[in-house]
């Protein structure tokens, strides 16, 4: 007999860049409490400062979007995880790219133009963010 884990494998390392780090937490926090998690909404405003609706916003828009559109089941890890799911690394590289294969092997090549959209604006501002912060990339 042998024992299935539901554990996801989180054998993927975490992001080098904070700003990709922080985008991370923001989605797992969103997807275990839902949009609206306080929490997340802590964690913008103490990065972000006076520019954290933005931020919050976008990721919103984003965790909704791709919730929406995926035709697949989206395996996330616990927000103090050590590593990443597959697609976690997946979102994560949507994020800094917003290019179609990316999205489509974590969509199962779903529709993709709001989610597409929310990524890349979300890559942006994440990019903005790490630029007004001094945050170097890895």
């Amino acid at each position: 007999m042998t024992h299935r884990s539901t554990a996801p494998a989180l054998d993927l390392p975490l992001p080098a860049r904070r700003e990709l780090s922080l985008a991370l937490v923001l989605v797992r926090r969103m997807a275990i409490a839902g949009p609206d998690d306080s929490r997340a909404a802590m964690l913008a405003l103490d990065v972000a400062g006076s520019g954290f609706r933005r931020l919050l916003v976008l990721t919103r828009c984003f965790v909704v979007e791709l919730a929406r559109s995926s035709r697949r089941t989206l395996t996330l890890a616990p927000c103090c995880a050590t590593g990443m799911t597959r697609d976690e690394a997946l979102m994560i590289d949507l994020l800094r790219n917003a290019d179609l294969a990316t999205y489509a092997a974590l969509t199962d090549d779903a529709p993709c133009h709001r989610a597409r959209s929310a990524a890349q604006a979300l890559g942006e501002e994440l990019g903005e963010l790490a630029a007004r912060k001094g945050w170097r990339g890895g």
